[in-house]
This record gives structure tokens, C-alpha cells and sequence, in this order.
């Protein structure tokens, strides 16, 4: 089995109160020997995972491809910022910016792919819609212009909570507890899935992200009133359409059928807007699918080993 190198990028913050250089981590797999040297794929997670998400999918890519999975800054074992009103998507995205530039230094012909789950997926959108840092193929998991308020309602119930754990398995199990539209898995994969959320301290075991990723989503949330942060949805999703309606990457939308945050209607729109995105739908799977399942890696390989 392989296993990749954790390695450091100094990035620096978009605005000054992000302070800098900060370090960003990512896992480097190698491409195995007879891969085309030039062919990067960057992974990018959702709003509360790690970069080690993706080492099913990376096991499979490594066939044709060098595979960057990354811990977007404040979580894994990326720096956190002091502000934590950075933590949206323009810092996200100016980061990966800079590893592209790095991933260009190294190789000025590189060609590059990227697979983004949910706030990967967005990060990915912005980064697509710009012509100097497009991918050439891009993969939207679970995500799109339109996000539902009933799963922000979701998912604000639990992140940032910052809980403990008398043992590992009480934290995979929590884990599991607020990851059921993952859809069905085996303990291993849950297991899998798990271990790297978390570090030991104390004799207890925490969630290995900074609790404060969920200041500027809360915000939301917790707005004066609701109609005043859907209006801020509102005008939020209409930039996120004006992007996506820029990107020319030919695209893959990823869907799980039972999702509470990609509708089937906002994923027929993304079928027919901007790149006509192909998509397709895993049965018995909310948000989002975890790519370690056969017929979703399956999905993903021949999308990106498409010429």
C-alpha cells in the first residue's frame, strides 16, 4: 500500500490580518513509475474534513498521476489563522492558488486536474473560472451555486462544537453519528475515514481542526433574522453562478441522491449553464459520497483519464 509525504507550503494570507508566511499542509503521493510525470491532480475537502479523505482515490489516480490532497489552512495539520474571520472561501482559494504556483514552478507544463468535495468544490469553482489557473478537468462533489438552508442549518448544529473523547472509537463513532449521509460503510472505512480527524491530548481525543472555522459560517446562521441571511445566501449564490458560468473546464458533477445541500433541480441547471457539467448520482447517499466506494472511484478515474 502506499502512503504519502505530509509536506509544507509557506502561503501568504490574502489580507494582512492572516499574517504570514503561514505553512500549508498537503500529502504528496507519487505518481508510480511509467505515470506521466507532468499530471497533478489536487484534492480539495469539505468545510470540517483533511486532506486524508482522499487516500482511496489517490491510491487509484497514482496509476497516471501525482496526487496533492490538501489540508485547507485550519485543519489537518495546516497553520490556524489568528483571525478567524479569514476562514472563507477568497483565503481558501488564494492559498491553492499559490500551491498551483508552486506545482507550476516545478513543472511549467504540469498538467493539472482537480476533484473538490463540497467547500473544496466551491474553492475549485473559483480557481476554475479563472483562465491562468483553470484545471483542465474539474470534479464538483456534492456542490454547486445553490446551497440549501436546511443543510447549513445542519451543519452549523455541530461545527466548530469543538468536543472531546475518552477514547478513539467514542470519537469515530461521533464522527459517524454526524456523517450518516455519507451513506452505508463498512467499520473499516469508517475507521479510515476517522483516524485522521483526530489527535490525542491530555488522554483525550479532539477534533483536528480549529473550532473557529465556524465564526464566519455562524455569522450566517446567526444573523439578526433569518430572511436577513438568506438574503445573504441569496447574493451569495449569484456570484457562485456568475463563476460558474465562466468555467470552460470541461466539469463532473458528483451527487448523492438523498443530498440535503445539492437539489436535483440546482444540479440540472449546473447540466445546461457554464460547462454543462455531466452528472451523476450515487443512490443511497446524502452529502456527500466519500469517493472510497468502487463505483464512485470508478466515476472519478475514467472523468479525469478521459483525453
Amino acid at each position: 500500500m502506499q502512503t504519502p509525504q505530509l509536506q509544507f507550503l509557506p502561503v501568504q494570507g490574502l489580507v494582512a490580518r492572516d499574517g504570514g508566511p503561514r505553512r500549508l499542509a498537503f500529502w504528496d503521493w507519487p505518481a508510480r513509475s511509467g505515470a506521466d510525470p507532468r499530471r497533478v491532480v489536487i484534492c480539495v475537502h469539505g468545510l470540517s474534513r483533511q486532506g486524508r479523505d482522499f487516500d482511496v482515490l489517490a491510491q487509484v489516480l497514482t496509476s497516471r498521476a501525482r496526487v496533492l490532497a490538501v489540508d485547507v489552512v485550519g485543519r489537518g495539520h495546516s497553520d490556524w489563522l489568528a483571525d478567524p474571520a479569514g476562514y472563507q472561501v477568497p483565503t481558501y482559494a488564494s492559498d491553492l492558488a499559490q500551491l498551483i504556483a508552486w506545482v507550476r514552478a516545478q513543472a511549467p507544463d504540469a498538467i493539472i486536474d482537480w476533484v473538490g468535495t463540497s467547500m473544496g468544490g466551491l474553492i475549485g469553482m473559483v480557481i476554475a473560472a479563472q483562465p491562468a489557473l483553470a484545471p483542465r478537468r474539474l470534479v464538483l462533489n456534492d456542490v454547486g451555486p445553490v446551497i440549501q438552508w436546511s443543510s447549513l442549518v445542519r451543519i452549523g448544529s455541530y461545527v466548530g462544537l469543538n468536543p472531546s473523547f475518552d477514547s478513539e472509537q467514542a470519537a469515530t463513532d461521533y464522527l459517524a453519528s454526524i456523517s450518516v449521509g455519507f451513506g452505508p460503510h463498512t467499520p473499516e472505512q469508517w475507521a479510515a475515514l476517522s483516524r485522521p480527524m483526530l489527535h490525542e491530548r491530555d488522554g483525550k481525543w479532539w477534533l483536528h481542526y480549529d473550532p473557529a472555522i465556524a465564526t464566519p459560517f455562524k455569522a450566517l446562521a446567526d444573523a439578526v433574522d433569518e430572511a436577513a441571511s438568506r438574503e445573504a445566501l441569496s447574493a451569495g449564490e449569484a456570484a457562485l453562478w456568475g463563476l460558474y458560468d465562466a468555467i470552460r473546464s470541461p466539469t463532473l458533477l458528483l451527487r448523492g441522491a438523498d443530498s440535503d445541500l445539492l437539489t436535483r433541480d440546482t444540479a440540472d441547471q449546473m447540466t445546461r449553464r457554464g460547462p454543462q457539467a455531466r452528472c451523476v448520482e450515487f443512490a443511497g447517499v446524502g452529502h456527500a459520497p466519500t469517493l472510497v466506494s468502487d463505483d464512485q472511484l470508478v466515476v472519478v478515474r475514467d472523468f479525469l483519464w478521459a483525453e
